[in-house]
């Protein structure tokens, strides 16, 4: 039996902290693959994820590397949104990456900068309000078609689960319905289902944790300090493929990053 992994990411959602264990018993034999090779010597996503993982702090692109990891210092946390409208009007563009491909990953789902408020102003950037017909309201939450969301529960009836993302693509507000694509399959969701679907411009890093995207975003500012420690920075850093933004206080990010300690789980 091989098991390959990554024992550095984030904690299971479930009880259990089974290849930590296997690791830390010194029962089975254990290869660690540390070396960088050339090929992913350029990618400063790659080269800050292992300094991360070591407990040094990222930087920028040297000659001959990427520039595909960017660090900008912003210490002020309601500064996050001009620059996110700056990003996703300005830079996106330029680097040929859709928006669908891109995405902001935060640590915490409440505050000034947590994923709800973040998504908020997104939806406002990238899906303005246009035709009242178009969008139905939630709660709090406006849904418009057109935007991204993602589901934040298993529904087996609809065999959708925690953590799928999709589009919505229609919207019948006579009937109180919504039609939601999720890549091959169109599921429909009436109105008390809504409790199940969030945006999803922005996410935590927790529920980002097995996918990847083409740019990533990551702001980290002292309002998120009881959620910071290392292995969230550096499961936030890997989910870029192509390109990735981290935004923040410095202090901010040194804390998460000299945090390993974890979360010690009582397993047999």
């Amino acid at each position: 039996l091989l098991l390959i992994g990554i024992v550095d990411y984030l904690s299971s959602v479930g009880a259990g902290n089974v290849l930590y264990d296997l690791i830390d018993s010194e029962v089975v034999s254990v290869v660690r693959l540390t070396q960088i090779f050339r090929q992913a010597q350029d990618s400063m996503i790659v080269v800050n994820a292992h300094r991360v993982n070591h407990g040094e702090f990222p930087k920028s692109a040297e000659p001959g590397q990427k520039k595909d990891f960017v660090f900008v210092k912003e210490d002020t946390p309601e500064n996050i949104f001009p620059l996110l409208k700056t990003f996703y009007t300005q830079r996106l563009p330029k680097l040929g990456v859709p928006v669908e491909d891109t995405v902001v990953l935060v640590p915490m789902n409440k505050g000034i900068v947590g994923t709800q408020r973040i998504n908020q102003e997104l939806q406002q950037i990238l899906n303005p309000s246009v035709n009242v017909d178009q969008e139905m309201t939630y709660f709090s939450t406006t849904f418009r078609i057109r935007d991204r969301v993602m589901q934040i529960r298993n529904n087996y009836d609809k065999f959708v689960f925690n953590g799928d993302m999709g589009t919505i693509v229609g919207i019948d507000k006579v009937d109180q319905k919504m039609v939601v694509s999720f890549g091959d399959r169109e599921l429909e969701y009436d109105v008390a289902e809504l409790n199940e679907l969030v945006l999803s411009y922005a996410i935590s890093i927790h529920k980002s944790q097995g996918s990847e995207f083409r740019v990533v975003i990551i702001p980290i500012f002292m309002q998120h300090f009881i959620l910071l420690q290392r292995n969230l920075i550096y499961t936030a850093i890997t989910r870029a493929k192509q390109y990735c933004v981290l935004i923040g206080q410095p202090r901010a990010i040194a804390m998460g990053i000299n945090n390993n300690k974890g979360v010690d789980r009582i397993t047999f």
